[in-house]
């Protein structure tokens, strides 16, 4: 397509270079191509259809004009070459009429030019005096910004309700602005020395104009990597509070130019309660406002607090009906248990759930209540100490996202309690009024019987998905043999439900046996005795109704997600991984990825050469030498240097990482949540911002300040 373009421009200068060349260092103007070729969905780009080719050229006009006839092609500039020819047309005053001319010659004649010189032809009209000075202010305005983002500074400074009356204190945004006033800036010096100190320089309405522009600039610049990558896949986080509106954080995989997954963060959508609504304006802010064509998605997951599963299932559904490629899966970032646990539809899993961050949370937030933890175990293993230390060291982690969270807690419940009891009857001055107060609370939380039976249910029924779970985050032979292991985990679970008077008997007896070792009164829930009002069935025990409120619907719901979850595309999707040449030596190379790789038939270059290539693949890998080691995960296998001799299986690894169940195997590449989680825990609910959360997310990545200046100025003449 390349050699079409050069040769419909009519340059043979340009006959040598390579397409990667002519793709890189080469623009063609938009001019030159038929308005059908051309989708205009944002104001940011042009975006030409994959089979646009230019056909709209003038190649005669200069002849008639003896001003054009002997002028030389635009050569490449640097910027400073650039900045002084400006300088110059600006001095010598050219007519604003003529310079127009000149530049609509520029366009007719210069078909192709290097990325430099478009620049220069397309700004070949001088800017009058007025017009640069305003450039140059709204660049230092815009680097303001771009600062106060990548720092993360809040906009705000103090709050007015902090201030006497009459009293004007400039928010951080013009205090910066006033400081590079004072450190010699001179387009901002001649804007603002005629203005009251009384007065804000910029209104808020355009910083949040200039902000907008910041943040789709920036992501622009990720997005347009997604794009040449053609393949990507969704996955959003939970739902955060942004300065007081519910969020949803979205964030994109996708394998660059260099073979590496990643998984970056593109910004935040706004959370809607209707989930019909929220799955329209999900789709619409994917396609029509970044850009993304869903045709290429391969993959989505959703990481959800409780009560919210339902929901973004909604959206994984109407997604699923429109572009059936688009795989429904778990996310490598959560554990199995977790998010079967935050899906299930049981208020008292949701409540039992809430309780348990807060325990987390205050003790995480406390050394000296780690400490009074530590001292509290120690004392009641004292006769295993092995197992007293595990669960100190377990203490000290990310407890409450482990494939074994509920377990954990059953063995760390008599000596939380223990101690929360301890810190709020202290009588000392050791603890603080907040810290004896949410322990006397969460103390009552967790020796309440509701939340006792809740989590020893929970423990039960999850030991049958743990160790398949677990294999799903280990190494990539662990995903594929965990595919092969759904059935016999699902047998499980539907022979425990055939029987669930049987297996609910052991788990409330435990349940019981645990609320006596703690004191706690083995009771219907006051909630549902206040219900009644005392006109319950006499015949309704304790052990019955935890039955039927929570045991039957826990073991029915896990059953279904299972199945949802991992769909018989999904199960195909994850046999291909028999191509990764370690699981291919445990197979003793007796695969057959052909029966499993007709979904992705149409992502293959050469799918008519496929099995033939799988042939050579499995060969090559056979019969290897003895000191070459077997590339043991997706990213080794991308990373190979004879890669690109098997296009095919090239393809198919490349789709296969992208399924959001695949780890980023390169820790490097999937910093994008984590910043996110950064920015979250460092940044007040009230002084987040979702466009300076991007800008600080993505500091790395390079901003054009010219193009913010521009189109600024079209979108606010």
């Amino acid at each position: 397509r390349c050699q079409r373009w050069v040769e419909n421009c009519r340059r043979a200068d340009l006959e040598d270079k390579t397409p990667d060349q002519l793709n890189k260092h080469y623009r063609l103007c938009a001019k030159h191509f038929e308005t059908s070729m051309i989708c205009r969905s944002s104001p940011y780009r042009t975006v030409l259809r994959d089979n646009a080719v230019p056909t709209i050229f003038d190649l005669t006009s200069h002849l008639n004009n003896p001003h054009s006839r002997h002028r030389k092609r635009i050569k490449e500039l640097s910027e400073d070459e650039i900045r002084t020819l400006k300088q110059q047309k600006i001095d010598e005053g050219f007519e604003r009429k003529q310079a127009s001319q000149e530049s609509n010659e520029n366009n007719e004649q210069n078909t192709v030019s290097e990325e430099g010189a478009e620049e220069q032809a397309e700004e070949a009209v001088p800017l009058t005096l007025e017009e640069r000075e305003n450039k140059d202010y709204l660049k230092s305005l815009f680097e303001i910004l771009i600062l106060m983002g990548k720092q993360n500074i809040p906009l705000d400074g103090h709050n007015v309700d902090e201030l006497p009356e009459g009293i004007f204190t400039s928010d951080n945004f013009q205090a910066l602005l006033e400081y590079r006033i004072n450190g010699g800036d001179e387009v901002l010096r001649k804007r603002f020395e005629m203005t009251a100190v009384n007065l804000e320089y910029c209104s808020k309405t355009q910083q949040k104009q200039m902000l907008e522009i910041c943040e789709n600039c920036v992501r622009e610049e990720t997005l347009r990597e997604v794009r040449d990558s053609h393949f990507f896949s969704i996955v959003t986080d939970e739902v955060v509070d942004i300065a007081g509106e519910e969020h949803l954080p979205v964030l994109v995989r996708f394998v660059d130019d260099s073979h590496n997954l990643r998984e970056e963060f593109i910004g935040f959508l706004p959370y809607e309660t209707d989930p019909e609504i929220l799955a329209v304006k999900f789709h619409a802010t994917i396609t029509e406002k970044w850009g993304l064509n869903m045709e290429y998605c391969r993959g989505q997951a959703y990481i959800v607090s409780s009560g919210f599963a339902s929901k973004m299932k909604v959206v994984a559904t109407r997604l699923l009906e429109k572009y059936p490629q688009a795989v429904y899966t778990l996310c490598s970032s959560c554990a199995l248990n977790v998010w079967l646990a935050k899906s299930v539809p049981v208020v008292g899993v949701s409540i039992a759930l809430g309780t348990i961050e807060e325990v987390y949370c205050l003790f995480n937030q406390s050394p000296q209540l780690l400490v009074e933890l530590d001292n509290t175990i120690s004392a009641l293993f004292q006769d295993n100490d092995e197992k007293g230390n595990e669960l100190k060291k377990i203490c000290r982690s990310q407890w409450t996202g482990r494939h074994d969270t509920f377990e954990v807690l059953v063995d760390l419940l008599q000596a939380l309690v223990l101690c929360l009891d301890a810190v709020s009857s202290d009588l000392s001055v050791r603890w603080n009024n907040l810290i004896v107060g949410r322990a006397f609370v969460l103390s009552s939380a967790l020796t309440d019987f509701d939340f006792i039976v809740t989590i020893v249910i929970m423990k039960n029924v999850l030991s049958f998905t743990r160790a398949f779970g677990k294999n799903l985050q280990g190494q990539t032979s662990d995903v594929f043999f965990a595919a092969g292991s759904l059935t016999a985990v699902l047998h499980s679970l539907n022979e425990v439900m055939e029987n669930i008077e049987v297996y609910h008997e052991f788990w409330f007896e435990e349940a019981t046996n645990l609320a006596t070792k703690l004191d706690v009164q083995i009771q219907l829930p006051g909630k549902f005795r206040r219900a009644q009002q005392g006109n319950f069935d006499p015949d309704m025990t304790s052990e019955n109704y935890y039955k039927e409120i929570l045991s039957v619907p826990t073991i029915e719901h896990i059953i279904q997600e299972l199945k949802d979850i991992f769909s018989e595309q999904h199960l195909k999707a994850l046999k291909c991984l028999s191509l990764v040449p370690s699981v291919m030596g445990q197979l003793k190379f007796n695969t057959s990825e052909e029966h499993h790789a007709d979904m992705f038939k149409n992502d293959l270059p050469n799918p008519d050469t496929l099995s033939a290539e799988l042939h050579c693949w499995r060969i090559k890998w056979k019969h290897r030498g003895k000191d070459i080691e077997l590339p043991a995960t997706i990213y080794e296998a991308l990373h190979l240097p004879d890669i690109k001799f098997f296009p095919n299986v090239y393809a198919l690894l490349k789709v296969l990482c992208l399924l959001p169940v695949m780890k980023v195997e390169n820790e490097k590449y999937g910093i994008g949540r984590r910043r996110l989680k950064n920015y979250l825990k460092n940044t007040l609910t009230e002084q987040r911002s979702s466009n300076l959360a991007l800008l600080n997310i993505n500091f790395d990545i390079k901003h054009d300040l010219d193009l913010m200046v521009d189109t600024y100025i079209k979108l606010h003449p």
